[in-house]
């Protein structure tokens, strides 16, 4: 394997460190275009790498490699330079600095979660306050980064969440590296993105990772705290497909043993989606998708909950037409399936050979 320094792929990185480093300077001295430089730069380092700059970094003699790209097939710039920063951590002093006095702007923390998230589970930091301040802008831009995602519907920064949740939250060894209460607001925020990005499948191992919280006594175990986060999450979602996408997965939570009160919590919340109007005011797919998230986590008195909603309707004349369109439609559909299917099972049996 040739040295990093004639790597094709490090010379690449390396001179793409330089003009990050160039942007940040620029940043740093020019107020007025501060904001709109760091934006630029966050964009920038959040684009799929096109197929040239792929050939060059993933290429077979670079000392640079991804090792896995992910299972959409996504590789983004970001991605590149978080494994750089590991193999180089050198190169990233001055970035690291110029990001550290640009910490108060916006998108600083979002551009440091993004190519320092995995640098900082690597490098030892012997500094505790230092290493807070890191983990505490980690979990920050992690979080307005994750938010991006569900305003737009996409799973650009998969890739970070996964690495957060399995190589970290999931990793001892590695989740110790920061201070107790950046690992609590870590756990937290994973708790409020983990059905979005679809690693409902392993909430079983995250739960009992679950860092010690102080006011356990009044909240609850670890499957409380991530119901309440969960609950929190649902109530600010106004993405219509994103909210459905919740909700279908929400039966991840079956067999939990929560706390009554975080139960009342759930119930409530999924009941709040279930009616037209305020204050949630959702949309027929959503009220459908909780209605079935509803009866499959609550089974008990399903049918007089749809009694109470139905008499609940009458207060909203408004919707009785479109209730009674929706009705109506369901009913030819359901009508011109059952023809569909008397049919075809007539069909079968005038095709069907006879026997003698």
């Amino acid at each position: 394997m040739p040295q990093a320094s004639t790597s094709r792929g490090f010379a690449y990185l390396t001179a793409l460190a330089q003009a990050i480093e160039k942007k940040l300077q620029r940043a740093l001295v020019s107020p007025s275009q501060r904001r709109n430089l760091l934006e630029e730069l966050f964009a920038d380092i959040a684009l799929e790498v096109d197929d040239r700059a792929k050939d060059i970094i993933l290429g077979s003699e670079d000392v640079i490699s991804v090792a896995e790209v992910g299972t959409r097939g996504l590789l983004c710039f970001y991605d590149v330079l978080a494994d750089y920063f590991i193999w180089a951590p050198e190169n990233g002093k001055h970035i690291l600095d110029l990001i550290v006095q640009l910490w108060s702007q916006s998108f600083a923390s979002h551009i440091f979660s993004l190519m320092f998230h995995k640098w900082l589970f690597e490098v030892q930091l012997d500094n505790s306050d230092v290493l807070l301040r890191y983990s505490s802008a980690l979990v920050q831009g992690a979080t307005n980064i994750f938010w991006i995602d569900i305003q737009t519907n996409t799973r650009r920064f998969h890739s970070l969440f996964q690495y957060l949740f399995e190589e970290v939250a999931l990793v001892p060894e590695r989740l110790k590296k920061i201070p107790l209460q950046a690992q609590r607001d870590l756990f937290l925020l994973l708790s409020r993105f983990l059905l979005f990005y679809n690693l409902a499948d392993k909430l079983e191992s995250f739960l009992k990772q679950f860092p010690d919280f102080t006011n356990v006594f009044l909240v609850g175990g670890p499957a409380d705290i991530f119901v309440i986060q969960l609950v929190d999450q649902l109530q600010k979602l106004k993405v219509e497909p994103v909210l459905i996408h919740y909700l279908s997965h929400i039966k991840v939570l079956q067999g939990l043993e929560l706390r009554m009160t975080t139960s009342t919590r759930l119930k409530a919340c999924l009941y709040s989606f279930t009616s037209p109007g305020g204050p949630m005011y959702p949309t027929r797919a959503v009220r459908h998708a909780a209605w079935d998230a509803l009866d499959m986590l609550f089974p008990v008195g399903r049918y007089p909950r749809h009694v109470i909603s139905l008499f609940f309707r009458l207060l909203y004349p408004w919707y009785w037409p479109s209730s009674c369109w929706n009705f109506i439609m369901s009913c030819i559909q359901a009508v011109f399936y059952s023809v569909l299917r008397l049919i075809f099972s007539s069909w079968e049996k005038l095709t069907k050979p006879k026997h003698l």
